[in-house]
């Protein structure tokens, strides 16, 4: 199988640092023996190369800024497939790569943030969706509304949702955690409900938190597997910097820019 892309990031600035570093050392050790000076090989050259790049790709992947393509419709109508995003790798906690442990504590998940994280059940894969409960809260999603510890998440019915992405569904404008957004509902109803079914809903455990995709009733999530432990937080998104309309293979200019809430 291959790599995992920081895995494949993190080894290569290691060759090429190693490598930089060893002929640096050799080039000096002959400098002192007075041999004449050789010229290094090419393996030498490009790592001398392409150390500084590969190790600013680094810096700024891990700990400030990572993109990522959105390859489901279960975020419609805030991200579509084919959206290209920018996601803040300092929102929660600065991280190791590779070995995920927090570096610099410098914040957590809000009620209503866009975050993107690791999926629980394959730590190969990165989600994102909406952070509704924090560690304590009660989640209860019942018939298309959403109630936090016994009251009710704030919505307003605002019609159907005239894209082809999404047909017969109809939007609804929620308010949570000072935020207002978008989420769609479907004739059919949602697919599970397992983690936040109606009375009792789901008490969300300490440093986990409780995620729900805003296309509500096509979104697979924290109500089918369960909250998100805060080890596998990425990071929240914040930009749309690319789309591509998959209907009609091209640029979606007008989404270009716009800023996530």
């Amino acid at each position: 199988m291959f790599p995992d892309f920081e895995v494949l990031l993190v080894a290569l600035t290691l060759v090429t640092a190693v490598t930089v570093v060893w002929a640096q050392v050799q080039r000096r050790r002959r400098q002192k023996a007075g041999e004449p000076a050789t010229r290094e090989n090419w393996w030498v050259d490009l790592c001398r190369s392409l150390f500084p790049v590969i190790l600013v790709v680094l810096v700024i992947r891990s700990f400030i800024v990572e993109p990522f393509r959105i390859p489901s419709g279960s975020m419609i109508p805030t991200l579509l497939a084919g959206d290209f995003i920018l996601v803040n790798k300092f929102s929660y906690d600065v991280r190791l790569p590779v070995l995920n442990s927090t570096l610099i504590p410098t914040g957590e998940p809000e009620r209503g943030d866009l975050a993107v994280f690791k999926y629980p059940e394959d730590p190969g894969q990165d989600f994102i969706k909406r952070i509704v409960g924090l560690p304590g809260d009660n989640v209860v999603y019942d018939n298309g509304t959403l109630y936090i510890n016994g009251e009710r998440v704030e919505q307003t019915e605002l019609g159907p949702y005239d894209q082809p992405q999404a047909p017969r569904a109809y939007v609804i404008e929620e308010h949570l955690g000072g935020r207002e957004y978008r989420t769609l509902r479907h004739p059919r109803g949602t697919w599970c409900t397992d983690y936040a079914a109606p009375p009792d809903g789901y008490t969300v455990p300490e440093n986990h938190y409780f995620a729900m995709g805003d296309n509500r009733d096509r979104s697979s999530d924290s109500r089918c597997w369960g909250p998100v432990s805060e080890d596998l937080l990425v990071g929240r998104a914040f930009l749309i910097w690319m789309s591509w309309d998959t209907h009609e293979n091209r640029v979606n200019w007008s989404r270009i820019g716009d800023v996530l809430n």
